[in-house]
């Protein structure tokens, strides 16, 4: 008999304008037994909070309500517009917004100090949403990336892609002949995709049997640094120094 994989963890976004705060919520996050929490991001403001939800894009969004500038119930506000929005908990020390939270259809309201237990309770919510959510979504082969474009649904082999890039709201998927849009998450295509995608910035991942070249390259906002080149694309893509040697590794190696 065989048994059901078991669940991806949940990627949450923790926001909170108080650095000792966002510390205290990773901690508890890394001591939740079920379900396993993988943490994407933290961010101190609203901005910063929704740059991080379309780039990571976050099964949750652990949010507290008194901030500078947006506080956090106008942040749910926009995440509740959103397309595929993440699922929102508010923590918080103030009881009094409960109301305007659930109206905003948050999943639960947290207040502080948070006890493990309660977060984890939360935490099942969100994932029963999840599963709950994933079940009535077709499931696309292994090896294949679902692109749906103004009701228009297409499967795009794996074989064929030359990266993929995270920007603003989406991903550009690149193939030899287009680009296309992809509505989703950079990490979750790299854990389904490990073998075929190497990740070489924190907004990119290529094709690994496409890299031919590890070059220096010039770039106005990270200054002097790496690229790769890939066949069957004339642009370079920019490495991050974290992931050089990997890139490095992948050359030497002949792959």
């Amino acid at each position: 008999m065989t048994t059901a994989p078991a669940p991806a963890a949940l990627r949450a976004l923790v926001v909170d304008d108080e650095p000792l705060a966002r510390s205290r919520m990773r901690v508890l996050l890394e001591q939740c037994p079920l379900p396993t929490v993988r943490i994407v991001g933290e961010a101190a403001t609203a901005g910063q909070a929704l740059e991080m939800i379309g780039r990571e894009r976050p099964d949750v969004v652990l949010l507290d309500i008194h901030m500078p500038g947006s506080d956090g119930l106008t942040l749910a506000r926009h995440v509740a517009a959103m397309p595929d929005a993440p699922a929102v908990v508010f923590v918080t020390a103030h009881a009094e917004h409960a109301l305007q939270a659930f109206e905003l259809e948050a999943v639960d309201y947290v207040t502080k100090p948070v006890r493990l237990s309660r977060l984890a309770l939360a935490l099942q919510k969100v994932e029963r949403r999840r599963l709950a959510a994933a079940a009535l979504q077709p499931e696309a082969p292994a090896g294949f990336l679902t692109i749906q474009d103004r009701g228009r649904t297409e499967r795009v082999p794996v074989s064929e892609v030359v990266y993929l890039k995270a920007e603003l709201k989406y991903i550009t998927l690149r193939t030899a002949e287009r680009s296309l849009i992809l509505d989703g998450s950079l990490s979750d295509i790299e854990e389904r995709h490990r073998a075929h995608f190497l990740r070489i910035h924190r907004n990119a991942l290529v094709a690994r049997q496409l890299v031919r070249a590890l070059e220096k390259h010039f770039d106005e906002e990270e200054g002097e640094g790496w690229a790769v080149r890939l066949h069957g694309v004339d642009e370079v893509l920019a490495v991050s120094r974290r992931q050089l040697a990997a890139v490095r590794e992948l050359l030497n190696a002949g792959a």
